[in-house]
């Protein structure tokens, strides 16, 4: 399957991060023109990979780069294993059987017979299409993982390792995520598009509208987590220090997500979720259809502060988008969120629920500098999280592997 991606030209972001990025950009890619690129993932909608592929593939093409996304198949007995594999490498107990790894290995072999591999350079992301180096035909392969398998279940890693030490190079977003493979290992955050319905500037009108279509008020401060429902997000953590708060200051929650088609166990959480909500008015429970990402940029536009409590992350690009709207942050202290939080300057890092409490109490007290870490956060990730240094990235490790034993390379 190949899905749909935006059209947008590299040269629209020339106001956002200047001449010199853009002009950079055009120079690597030259030494690209005509290369055919192939990425593969799990999924078109939810997640972060593909919110990082919608814009990715269009951009690339507007460099004059061949690139192609596919999107694998998999029925609920492969994405049940896969969940079972992303949550073992994320530290989990293990619980994989020999049935399972034959149901991973099976599905990709269907998926391997659809996907035309002959391409110069081929990006796997994550666990799920990792078996299908089986069938490379030629160019490079680079694995992507988007996790943190920073301390995995041994059992998974060693069978998944088998495949990965087969690949050109990998690419992981945090040193801490990266392990001790033969091949060369390349560190790229995540990045957002600024430009995308989610990131663009809106009117007070667009706003509205949308706020209208949720029912959702501003009439006291509100607090807003966007992700998917899942545990490792801690959607019931945040409910729990949003009633802590509760008790001496008057505010909204607003937990909005929705779900990944390669996530089965979303529903579940939604469901303990809406339970552990116990019908107080003030928490509102957003569970969103993939096509509602101009109503996520007003939620995220109109909440007073953003939380993302989760207690494993391998990045959490909705911190991104909450500090590019000038909006402080309050964090797990984990994964890729410690990579984007400077505790104290551009939001809050937190390892409990009174923790996270706490920050929020400060945050309300405080509208002065809750208003200087926006900005601080927002001039942050212009120079580190937008989609142009992830480009940039991209394009020096595929001129890389063309030239695996150059130490030195002119463009």
């Amino acid at each position: 399957m190949n899905p749909e991606t935006h059209k947008r030209s590299i040269d629209d972001y020339r106001p956002i991060v200047g001449e010199n990025v853009i002009d950079q950009l055009k120079r690597l890619a030259k030494k690209l023109n005509g290369v055919r690129v192939l990425h593969v993932n799990s999924t078109s909608k939810g997640g972060g990979v593909a919110e990082i592929l919608k814009w990715m593939i269009p951009m690339l093409r507007d460099l004059e780069i061949n690139a192609e996304w596919h999107v694998i198949k998999g029925d609920r007995s492969f994405f049940n294993v896969t969940k079972n594999f992303h949550n073992a490498l994320q530290g989990q107990e293990c619980n994989i059987s020999q049935e399972d790894k034959e149901t991973y290995i099976a599905h990709n072999e269907k998926n391997a017979a659809e996907i035309d591999f002959d391409a110069d350079h081929v990006f796997i992301h994550d666990p799920q299409p990792a078996s299908l180096i089986e069938h490379r035909v030629n160019g490079t392969w680079i694995w992507r993982c988007h996790i943190d398998i920073s301390q995995p279940c041994q059992e998974i890693w060693d069978f998944l390792k088998e495949y990965v030490n087969r690949y050109d190079a990998s690419i992981f977003s945090m040193p801490e995520f990266a392990q001790s493979l033969p091949i060369p290992q390349y560190l790229v955050p995540p990045s957002i598009d600024p430009l995308s319905e989610k990131n663009r500037e809106l009117t007070e009108e667009e706003i509205a509208k949308e706020l209208e279509e949720l029912e959702i008020t501003h009439e006291k401060p509100i607090l807003l987590q966007v992700s998917r429902f899942d545990r490792f997000k801690d959607p019931i953590g945040v409910i729990k220090a949003y009633k802590l708060v509760k008790k001496r200051e008057d505010c909204t929650l607003v937990l909005a997500g929705g779900e990944a088609t390669d996530d089965p166990e979303g529903p579940a959480v939604l469901e303990e979720v809406r339970k552990y909500a116990a019908e107080d008015p003030d928490i509102h429970i957003l569970s969103l259809p993939p096509v509602s990402d101009r109503k996520i940029n007003a939620l995220q536009r109109t909440a007073d502060i953003i939380i993302q409590k989760s207690i494993k992350e391998g990045f959490g690009l909705t911190v991104t988008e909450g500090m590019w709207k000038g909006k402080p942050v309050i964090g797990g202290e984990v994964g890729g969120i410690k990579m984007q939080i400077q505790n104290g300057t551009n939001g809050y890092l937190v390892n409990s629920i009174e923790g996270t409490a706490y920050r929020i109490r400060q945050l309300l007290h405080n509208p002065e500098m809750a208003a200087k870490m926006g900005a601080y956060a927002r001039e942050y990730v212009r120079h580190n999280f937008l989609l142009t240094r992830h480009i940039r990235d991209h394009l020096a490790i595929m001129i890389a592997t063309q030239h695996p034993h150059e130490t030195y390379i002119q463009v």
